[in-house]
């Protein structure tokens, strides 16, 4: 292993050299090129402030600096990206033979944390749920509203929604069972779950069967179009988009954002983890966990809005 000692004069060259080769084989625009050399401008103040030359420059080195610019504040994706580009850059210094180990490949940059799902307020989704089209034709309307219902009030996933036939049958992937106000499914992994239907989306449901029969065509899906086909994920995005922004939403409404309001507020009333993983149907309570974090948010604006200590006291008038 080599020791650390004065950095090379050439490691401006090699950087040069590097670059132009990019620039010619690979004819990457000005812009990335720009941002190819930034990266390479921090390895050389970080070697030179380590005292070692860029050809002696070890993995110990490179996972050193990958810590300090974590702990600086850097993203995890824009570690990333600079790491590749010391990747490619060490990758042809292996090619051209003047270095014996390649020090950034078995160095990977932090763990991105998951985004947290979004969900909408609580106000928001009943905006959403009470929002009525008077100008659109009385069964799209009502269709549409059914949709919204089932997809906020019983979490289902866009599959599990387009995958309901209008009744029960030995073919159909799920059903809705409206004496024992159930929703049977097909969820991921061919599982089959129940999930309990609330007055509010049986009422709905109730409507558009009402409705429905001016749409079908012997089409055995619950949710069809004026034509008679079942519908498709795509359409049913559209018109949730639609449906969301014609009720005043800031944040267009997508049919996954229901699930996640849905999980959300009832976590948010129940505190039972277990009982929303069942309700959601995932395989692990760890996939689960992720709507706690949501569920701290909800928590943190109740406090700052409710707390007098929690109020930032405004400077006095001078």
């Amino acid at each position: 292993m080599s020791h650390a000692g004065p950095a090379r004069s050439d490691d401006a060259g090699l950087v040069r050299a590097y670059l132009d080769h990019v620039r010619v084989d690979k004819r990457l625009a000005d812009r990335t090129l720009a941002l190819y050399a930034a990266d390479l401008d921090k390895l050389q103040a970080y070697a030179r402030e380590a005292g070692v030359a860029l050809a002696d420059v070890m993995p110990a080195h490179v996972r050193r600096w990958v810590a300090q610019m974590h702990s600086g504040g850097r993203s995890a994706r824009g570690i990333a990206l600079i790491l590749s580009g010391w990747r490619g850059f060490y990758g042809w210094l292996g090619r051209q033979g003047l270095i014996q180990q390649h020090p950034v490949n078995d160095v990977r940059a932090p763990k991105a944390g998951k985004p947290l799902p979004k969900a909408l307020p609580v106000d928001e989704a009943v905006r959403l749920m009470g929002h009525e089209d008077a100008e659109d034709d009385p069964a799209l309307e009502a269709r549409d509203a059914c949709i919204a219902e089932l997809l906020y009030g019983c979490g289902l996933r866009i599959g599990e929604l387009v995958g309901l036939d209008a009744a029960a049958s030995a073919t159909a992937r799920g059903w809705i069972d409206l004496g024992g106000a159930e929703a049977h499914v097909l969820g991921k992994g061919s599982k089959r779950r129940s999930v309990p239907v609330g007055r509010a989306a049986l009422d709905a449901l109730r409507r558009w069967l009402d409705l429905r029969p001016t749409f079908a065509r012997d089409d055995a899906a619950l949710f069809i179009g004026q034509r008679g086909g079942r519908l498709t994920p795509q359409y049913i995005r559209v018109r949730l988009k639609r449906r969301s922004l014609q009720a005043g939403l800031a944040t267009p409404v997508h049919p996954h954002m229901l699930r996640h309001s849905y999980a959300s507020h009832v976590l948010q009333s129940s505190g039972d983890l277990r009982a929303v993983q069942e309700l959601l149907g995932h395989a692990s309570i760890g996939t689960t966990q992720v709507y706690t974090r949501l569920d701290f948010q909800h928590l943190a604006r109740v406090y700052d809005a409710a707390h007098p200590r929690a109020q930032a006291r405004k400077p006095r008038a001078k």
